[in-house]
């Protein structure tokens, strides 16, 4: 399997990553997604600034030549950034997703249904038997 877990972010059987910093919670989609998904050629972010997510909530929509799947939220929290940038460049995902790729930014309110890279590499694995 090619794909790489970077350690210390956590994860979602959804497959998105989040970097905890402070009570702040960086969200994106993990290269597993993104092998996925294809070439992505649309991102809609259906939250702003200010909004409040609980866990499991759709916080938007990724599209691809292949599919559209709906986004997750893995923490419940308000928001406080959102990467606007992928909306005239969605393509940046696929360059960089755990980097310029990340998609919003929430402030924690401690609630979080994620598993560290080790768990998410051993659900990966059983996910590909």
């Amino acid at each position: 399997m090619s794909e790489s877990v970077p350690a210390g972010l956590k994860y979602t059987k959804d497959h998105e990553w989040a970097k905890v910093e402070g009570t702040d919670v960086v969200v994106g989609v993990t290269s597993f997604a993104v092998e996925q998904l294809g070439d992505i050629t649309l991102v809609a972010l259906d939250v702003k600034v200010g909004d409040t997510l609980v866990i499991g909530a759709a916080f938007g929509t990724i599209e691809s030549v292949k599919t559209l799947s709906d986004l997750f939220s893995p923490v419940s929290g308000k928001v406080t950034k959102v990467n606007l940038e992928l909306e005239a460049k969605p393509e940046l995902i696929n360059e960089d997703c755990y980097g310029k790729g990340w998609m919003i930014v929430v402030a924690s309110d401690g609630s979080a249904d994620l598993m560290d890279d080790t768990a998410y590499a051993a659900f990966l694995k059983d996910a590909a038997h």
